[in-house]
């Protein structure tokens, strides 16, 4: 069963979900990306680990610290033996999390990579110090490169950041979704972004991926592929549409909301 919505379905963004959505679109993005390109190139899923450090049970040490014995502040030449206050023991457990992204490469040099493509996480959106930190210091690292950076924003909430400027996108103003190209190597001191950006009223884009200089470029459609990722996952058995989905909606795009899962069927 399709999603009830054209474009992306927001109830998917909520972090329960995400992870599941965020795999597969990038195995299907690479599975169709390998299917377009020409002979001299394959696209790879790589990996980025991070380890965060998540709290854990806090609890009264059983054993009292001990410091080694004072000298007797009378001067009498005996010690005396300190015991500590009794200390809280926090836990912490170092947890790996792994996070894809796919890069193209030409075939027979996999050192070269000719373009990467990112789907955001919340972590790489999230405010403060962190893995949008490490997700900025990379970003920057690609795009001062040759190689070219594709990132693909489905998630409305968290901080903007994907390479291209807020600020222009679009000319109306509203938008949910983008997707940002930057093509390496064009050096000078501005840097030119091609940018779809979409509502969630509107279908996913049809997007450029450029290949190295002489092949033209690949054209994705993403709504078939996050279509898949939605009939695949069986998002339809997990979704509860009669509530209000995950992150702030303006009053406009609530009543369009309502009215259009009341029109299809998943809210009564």
């Amino acid at each position: 069963m399709p999603s009830p919505f054209p474009g992306m379905d927001p109830y998917l963004e909520d972090a329960v979900l995400w992870p599941g959505v965020h795999h597969d679109l990038i195995t299907f993005l690479r599975g169709r990306i390998n299917a377009l390109l020409p002979a001299g190139y394959v696209a790879n899923i790589n990996e980025r680990l991070y380890v965060v450090q998540q709290e854990r049970d806090i609890y009264p040490d059983a054993s009292v610290a001990r410091r080694p014995p004072l000298a007797d502040p009378a001067g009498n030449g005996s010690a005396v033996a300190v015991a500590s206050d009794e200390p809280l023991v926090v836990e912490v457990e170092a947890v790996e999390v792994r996070e894809g992204f796919i890069e193209i490469v030409r075939v027979g040099a996999p050192g070269r990579v000719v373009t990467t493509l990112e789907v955001l996480s919340p972590s790489n959106k999230a405010a403060g110090e962190g893995r949008r930190e490490l997700y900025l210091a990379k970003q920057q690292a690609v795009l001062a490169s040759t190689t070219h950076l594709i990132e693909i924003d489905l998630l409305r909430a968290g901080r903007h950041t994907v390479a291209a400027p807020e600020a222009p996108l679009p000319p109306s103003g509203h938008w949910h979704y983008t997707v940002s190209l930057h093509r390496g190597g064009r050096g000078g001191l501005k840097r030119r972004f091609e940018v779809w950006a979409v509502t969630l009223r509107q279908r996913l884009p049809r997007f450029r991926v450029p290949l190295a200089d002489g092949d033209p470029d690949l054209v994705v459609e993403l709504q078939a592929l996050f279509d898949r990722c939605y009939n695949e996952g069986s998002y339809a058995r997990q979704v509860d549409y009669r509530r209000a989905p995950p992150g702030a909606l303006t009053p406009a795009d609530a009543a369009w909301l309502d009215e259009w899962l009341r029109s299809r069927g998943p809210r009564p």
